[in-house]
């Protein structure tokens, strides 16, 4: 601030995260936009939430407090599926665990306010976004309010953030109260009265969802189904005396707009004051990658990038991306490889339907599922055009794709060039593909496609390998335990893998994220979009056995195996999953599979196990 003659900020903004200058970071996007727009803004990463002066550091702000839990929602951050403190933090310096507080948005908006009376405060992010109006909360296993009360803010911004971000500096810059900024697109706000919004769309209210489940449904239906910048309507949800106003999405961004943004000044680097602390783990992943555009049409129920980065697809133009890809190259750094260009789904880069600009994206279908929708189009052939040009660029020897990519849609014979330059160019022996399960019932209610098109894409992809002579392999994600998924999908899904001889390492349990189709699904007991029951594994060992029978492989799986095994009345299947290694692997530990013999001793030996 004084090296640029400040006496003040216009704005400060409070991330749970610490602060790497990259356009892979929310805080950082929004930061650079505001000073883009010409406001002085300082940034407080991972303040400590105990001590006041942490966050005097700048002053009172001229214009508002922005405030973000991070990248992540802060609980998920700290706590994993089975609520356990994580070990690590990949966005704190060194992945150091418990710098940022649970439910970071509401703990800095609270100690804000207190430092700082009748400050604006404006909260941001995904956490703020995926909580916007009142919700199911796994780690607490209730329903909460919107977290725009419980932080007592002013504003909430949510989706990407951009625009709103800058019109509330704009108008709080003329003068205007923070209280009077209504109808911004993209933004939620608590009002006293529903009078002035005749034509929103009034959805049950925090009092009658708390301890109603159908109650709940409709509420989340009628909310889901508004979430389309284009067709989407004001709702109001009431919270007491008080109602909780949401705005429709902001608008998507034109391509001109998208290519300013990912082309500010960022340093591409962490804060410096993090070199001796080892530095900020998750930006090892994202230094030398490209974001290509935002948004996914996929539309998966246990995904949140439909109400936060919506359904309809915003990509840059492939002069921006060159020339992004050429100041990458220009890093003292920078060894050669860029490690991505993509986005939510890579192979959906420059994907376009007649029906965005106009209607929004489709209310009573999905684009990708179960087929691919004939008006989506999708740019293969622009892809590759643009790969090749990245490799022309001096000092850039490889590009890589690490994004994930829809599987499904490289079966299409149009899609034979895509796949042939992404295997024999761009994928370091390894892609990551995400069938999720084998079982079409629970695909369906995940919003994917049949395991049909997973097995052709299969035989696809070892067929390209095999014809290019490169020796290239799948990394698979699978969910264990989503809703609709018992212990004999689990067990259809570990014998395909027994099959396929395939041997996953990471296995994803479900998590219910708030405001996600599967989310309501799992506290429900029903899919919201259809009304139908759903069978949910609510009992923490059942979801254990269920992931257990996935990675038979571990010995420390065996003994969750057997018991699913028992449970399923399949002991004949016991030789398959339950001897040393699986499959007859004995390679070490001797002295671990006699203490499994002993064990086994007596009949099946499944009343024997202590689980």
């Amino acid at each position: 601030m004084a090296e640029r003659g400040w006496a003040s900020c216009d704005i400060v903004l409070v991330s749970g995260d610490a602060y790497v200058d990259h356009p892979a970071y929310g805080t950082a996007v929004i930061g650079r936009v505001l000073e883009d727009a010409g406001f002085k803004v300082g940034i407080i990463a991972q303040p400590d939430w105990k001590n006041s002066a942490a966050f005097e550091i700048f002053g009172r702000p001229k214009l508002f407090f922005g405030i973000s839990g991070g990248n992540l929602d802060s609980i998920l951050s700290n706590y994993s599926v089975n609520r356990k403190p994580r070990r690590t933090d990949e966005y704190s310096p060194g992945g150091k665990p418990g710098l940022r507080p649970n439910r970071a948005s509401i703990v800095y908006a609270n100690k804000v306010k207190e430092i700082f009376p009748g400050v604006p405060v404006v909260l941001g992010g995904l956490e703020a976004s995926m909580r916007r109006l009142a919700h199911y909360d796994y780690w607490s296993d209730e329903v909460r309010r919107s977290i725009l009360i419980d932080a007592k803010a002013d504003l909430l911004v949510y989706g990407m953030g951009e625009k709103a971000a800058v019109e509330i500096a704009i108008r709080l810059g003329r003068g205007e109260e923070i209280k009077n900024l209504t109808g911004i697109r993209g933004t939620v706000a608590v009002r006293n009265s529903a009078a002035d919004f005749k034509d929103a769309l009034q959805i049950p209210a925090f009092e009658d969802i708390k301890d109603d489940k159908d109650k709940f449904t409709e509420a989340f239906k009628a909310a889901y189904l508004e979430c389309d910048p284009v067709r989407g309507r004001t709702v109001l949800q009431r919270h007491g005396d008080r109602y909780v106003v949401q705005f429709p999405p902001a608008l998507p961004l034109a391509t001109p707009e998208l290519d300013r943004i990912y082309l500010l000044p960022y340093a591409r680097a962490w804060h410096p004051s993090y070199d001796r602390q080892g530095g900020i783990p998750g930006f090892e992943v994202v230094r030398f990658s490209i974001v290509s555009h935002r948004g996914c049409p996929g539309e998966c129920s246990f995904c949140s990038l439909y109400a936060h980065q919506g359904r309809i697809l915003q990509s840059r133009s492939r002069e921006s991306i060159l020339e992004e890809a050429a100041r990458i190259a220009d890093q003292k750094d920078f060894r050669g490889t860029i490690h991505d260009i993509g986005g939510p789904t890579a192979n959906l880069y420059g994907a376009s339907c007649e029906s965005w600009g106009t209607c929004g994206a489709c209310r009573d279908k999905n684009c990708l599922a179960p087929e691919k929708c004939g008006s989506l189009k999708l740019a293969y052939d622009e892809t590759v055009d643009l790969w090749a040009e990245v490799l022309k660029i001096p000092k850039v020897k490889h590009l890589f794709i690490s994004s994930g990519l829809r599987h499904d849609l490289l079966v299409e014979k149009s899609a034979d060039r895509y796949l042939e330059a992404l295997c024999r160019d761009h994928i370091s022996g390894r892609l990551k593909v995400a069938p999720e399960h084998c079982s079409d019932h629970v695909l369906k209610l995940m919003g994917k496609t049949p395991f049909r098109k997973y097995e052709t894409f299969r035989e696809k992809f070892y067929a390209v390998n095999a014809r290019l002579g490169k020796h290239q392999y799948l990394v698979n994600y699978f969910v264990s335990a989503h809703p609709g998924a018992g212990l004999k999908d689990a067990l259809a899904l570990a014998l395909y893998l027994v099959e396929k001889k395939i041997h996953p390492e990471q296995i994803q349990d479900f998590i219910p994220l708030p405001m996600t189709v599967s989310g309501c699904m799992y506290h429900t007991g029903r899919n919201p979009l259809t009304g139908e029951r759903v069978y949910t594994a609510k009992d923490p060992l059942e979801r254990h056995l269920q992931r257990a029978l996935l990675q038979y492989k571990q010995p420390i799986n065996r003994k969750y195996a057997l018991e699913a095994l028992k449970r399923l009345g399949r002991p004949d299947l016991k030789k398959i999953f339950c001897e040393w290694g699986g499959g007859g692997h004995r390679g070490g530990g001797r002295a671990r599979g006699g203490r499994n013999r002993r064990e086994h001793k007596g009949g099946d030996g499944y009343e024997s196990w202590e689980l």
